[in-house]
């Protein structure tokens, strides 16, 4: 479970200037815990010779527990930009939950918490906060990743959960640019979009237009960041936007930019 996994950096605003800031290192959980976990990341910086730096998160549609100095906190579901201001030296320790995937845990509709940030023993009750123990006391990360893998290997339901129909689906949404259009992930799910609609909202926390959306946003700032000369209105076109103006008004929303300046923003990093 120590060896890192390398993925892309979706969800992080300019990742190659934040890199040059902190380590990200990401880990698998264990066979138990991959039902509901995608994975452990730690972040870890040093940068007391260095001015503080803020770092924005457009985060995946999912629940992040993350343990760092200001406490361990379940952050829910987050419809809009996140920040983080790093300054000193220091780590922290986030369990990324797969979509749907804290659902069981949390017992009530993931809808509850969206946009929320929860201490978490409100959740887990008082053993998590011997685990936040373990981890601030952690020499290394495959400490940190093993105790928080142990902690949830042990509160693992045994029973399939029907949230976890609505990870297949998320995940299938992340997965196929293609798949631009709430009824066609209705159809593939063989219900209809009311009923999709209510089941996202309790096992995924936001709706499945505002799930679709941000992954097709991801695929935009990735085609901006690579600063290949992307012809904006055929993007919009394979994304399912009616046209490039839809796709700069949304882009712009949601990232804080229009997606020519987010290009000029990260080719300068």
């Amino acid at each position: 479970m120590v060896k890192p996994v390398h993925e892309d950096a979706r969800g992080i605003i300019d990742p190659a200037a934040g890199l040059t800031k902190f380590r990200l290192d990401r880990y698998p959980p264990s066979g138990r815990v991959e039902r509901f976990v995608d994975r452990y990341w730690v972040v870890s910086w040093d940068l007391r010779d260095d001015e503080p730096f803020t770092q924005q998160v457009f985060a995946h549609p999912v629940v992040n527990v993350v343990f760092a100095e200001e406490g361990p906190f379940v952050h829910g579901v987050t419809t809009r930009i996140g920040e983080r201001k790093l300054e000193g030296a220091g780590r922290a320790l986030g369990i990324m939950f797969r979509p749907a995937g804290f659902r069981p845990f949390l017992g009530r509709a993931l809808s509850s918490i969206t946009d929320r940030v929860l201490p978490i023993a409100e959740v887990f009750g008082p053993g998590a906060l011997e685990l936040a123990r373990v981890v601030d006391a952690a020499s290394d990360d495959a400490e940190l990743t093993a105790a928080a893998d142990d902690f949830l290997a042990a509160r693992i339901p045994a029973a399939r959960q029907s949230s976890e129909g609505s990870t297949a689906l998320v995940e299938h949404a992340a997965a196929d640019p293609s798949l631009t259009r709430v009824d066609a992930l209705a159809a593939l799910a063989g219900v209809g979009v009311r009923q999709l609609q209510r089941r996202f909202a309790d096992h995924v926390g936001v709706s499945p237009k505002s799930v679709i959306r941000r992954y097709r946003l991801y695929e935009a700032a990735e085609r901006a960041a690579r600063g290949d000369g992307v012809d904006w209105a055929a993007l919009a076109a394979e994304l399912g936007y009616a046209d490039q103006a839809h796709l700069i008004r949304d882009f712009s929303s949601a990232i804080g930019m229009t997606p020519d300046r987010y290009a000029r923003a990260t080719r300068r990093t």
